[in-house]
C-alpha cells in the first residue's frame, strides 16, 4: 500500500536542506539535475527539427547530390 504525501516547501527550504548534504551527495544531486536539464533541452531540440517532410530518401538524395558536386569540382 502506498500513501501519497504532499508538502509545501519553499525554494529556500530546499536550498537549506541541500546545503546540509555531504559533498558526495551534492555531487550526485548535481549530476541528476544536469541530466534532467540535458534531457529537456535535447527533447526541445529534437522537436524543433521534427518534420514529416524529411525522410531517409530525401536525405540520401541530398547527400548524393552534394557528393556529385564535390566529385565534379575535384575533376575540374
Amino acid at each position: 500500500m502506498k500513501t501519497a504525501l504532499q508538502i509545501d516547501i519553499t525554494f529556500e527550504q530546499i536550498l537549506s536542506i541541500v546545503r546540509q548534504l555531504p559533498r558526495q551527495q551534492k555531487v550526485m544531486l548535481t549530476r541528476e539535475l544536469e541530466k534532467e536539464a540535458i534531457d529537456s533541452k535535447l527533447s526541445r531540440l529534437l522537436m524543433t527539427f521534427k518534420t514529416k517532410d524529411l525522410d531517409l530518401k530525401t536525405i540520401n538524395e541530398e547527400v548524393e547530390s552534394v557528393r556529385q558536386e564535390i566529385y565534379e569540382k575535384q575533376r575540374s
